[in-house]
């Protein structure tokens, strides 16, 4: 948040006039705008902070709103007239710029470009701020207006908010504490994603459930970060109860995999050890590629996002490319998480024919680059059937870290597999007695 800080207060002291802020966090926006706006470290001149919304009009220093400025264009010429140093955030003003089959409003758009030059030579230091849960800019406004990203709370927020609420319920002896350094921190990062207002009602939805706080807690958290996923139609939450104890052989692969169990932990960075970008699974269809990649999600308890990339591809222009960048901000904001991409030969199969206009290509290229350049912990898994039919491109070193090929199962991988269905469907100790498996 100190890099936002930074940023903000640097904006507002070379008087940029508009600031645009989309974010869904307006309380934790605005109490990081005000404390900006009142640092006299950060900016030379304090300012006053006033707030507009429809329903209130323009508000300061908590006072009732004033009814007369709650349209649209009379908050404008206040804006316009005030001759102090101020800075006006304006709430939910996109609805003026157009957007969703809707027209921007022409004399809004008008008026904010006619006092542009007023706020830039104003005496006094004047800003305006529009913050809004998205991006909604008409063509007219995009030299006049600089967009300013407001991240999700960083794993410090987090983990704070988590001491703060243990150290409040800590006395009142109704909630059992048992958490671990490492559990502390994989509650926090399991929490990545989600605002802070979803994190606390995490922390406290798994307080009242369990009656304590412990590691395992960790899936009530990730449930939340399902109300995410739903409201996409291109990832899918995978839930599943799996283990690596459920899948018969690939001994090497599970060697692999364990040994980079915790490595997306702070932990394991002040060792200086990288996450792991992901694996390519490839070999004969039905041996378990899709199923280890379901175990490797239950293994490492992190969240398994499924990527279609049938519903990648629409018809309308530009919008396949829309969809990419959506799933990976998407599986970005709820690192460390695992996507797993199924059959992805046959998603990317066309790649460079001329059929589609290049938007195979433009897609592919997106997804290439991202997974070269990705920084965040999210761990991809693919699986092919047919390796001779991706790209050259897509198995270059650097993308995955490992490519493993599934075979048909050995005489002891096969004893493995059955030995695993056996204690499935047989629970009767004495009627397994009467069955061995033998490894020979």
């Amino acid at each position: 948040m100190s890099e936002f800080k930074t940023l903000f207060a640097n904006l507002l002291k070379a008087r940029f006039a508009y600031l645009y802020i989309p974010t869904w966090e307006e309380q934790r926006a605005l109490s990081v705008i005000r404390a900006v706006a009142s640092d006299e470290t950060l900016i030379k001149t304090p300012r006053t902070v006033f707030t507009w919304t429809l329903t209130n009009g323009m508000t300061s220093n908590d006072q009732p709103g004033r009814e007369e400025t709650r349209a649209p264009l009379k908050a404008l010429e206040f804006i316009e007239k005030h001759t102090e140093s101020a800075l006006f955030v304006l709430q939910d003003f996109h609805v003026y710029f157009g957007g969703q089959g809707r027209q921007p409003d022409a004399q809004v758009v008008r008026k904010i470009r006619d006092i542009a030059p007023v706020l830039r030579q104003s005496p006094r230091p004047k800003n305006v701020v529009f913050l809004s849960p998205s991006l909604v800019l008409p063509g007219d406004l995009q030299k006049d207006v600089t967009v300013v990203d407001f991240d999700l709370p960083t794993f410090a927020d987090i983990k704070a908010t988590l001491d703060e609420m243990i150290a409040a319920n800590r006395s009142g002896g109704r909630i059992i504490f048992d958490l671990k350094p490492t559990d502390a921190e994989r509650l926090a990062k399991a929490a990545l994603g989600l605002t802070l207002q979803e994190a606390e009602n995490a922390f406290a939805r798994a307080m009242v459930e369990s009656g304590r706080i412990d590691g395992a807690n960790v899936e009530i958290i990730l449930d939340e970060k399902r109300q995410i996923i739903k409201k996409t139609e291109i990832l899918e939450f995978i839930k599943n109860d799996l283990s690596m104890e459920d899948v018969g052989g690939l001994e090497n692969l599970k060697r692999w995999l364990r040994k980079r169990d915790r490595s997306w932990l702070d932990s394991a960075q002040r060792y200086c050890l990288p996450a792991p970008k992901g694996i390519l699974l490839t070999g004969v269809p039905g041996c378990g590629k899709s199923l280890i990649a379901k175990a490797i999600s239950a293994s490492w308890r992190l969240p398994l996002l499924r990527l279609d990339l049938g519903r990648m591809f629409s018809g309308i222009v530009g919008s396949s490319e829309q969809n990419m960048r959506t799933a990976i901000m998407t599986a970005e904001a709820i690192a460390p998480s695992i996507l797993w991409i199924d059959e992805v030969e046959k998603g990317f199969m066309g790649t460079g024919s001329a059929g589609d206009s290049g938007t195979s290509t433009r897609v592919f290229g997106t997804f290439l680059t991202w997974m070269q350049e990705k920084t965040k912990p999210v761990f991809v898994v693919a699986t092919a059937n047919n390796i001779q039919a991706l790209p050259p491109e897509f198995l270059r070193k650097g993308r995955f870290d490992e490519v493993f090929f599934v075979d048909l199962p050995t005489r002891r991988e096969r004893a493995d597999i059955f030995r695993v269905h056996l204690n499935k469907r047989l629970r009767d100790l004495g009627v397994m007695g009467a069955f061995r498996v033998s490894d020979d």
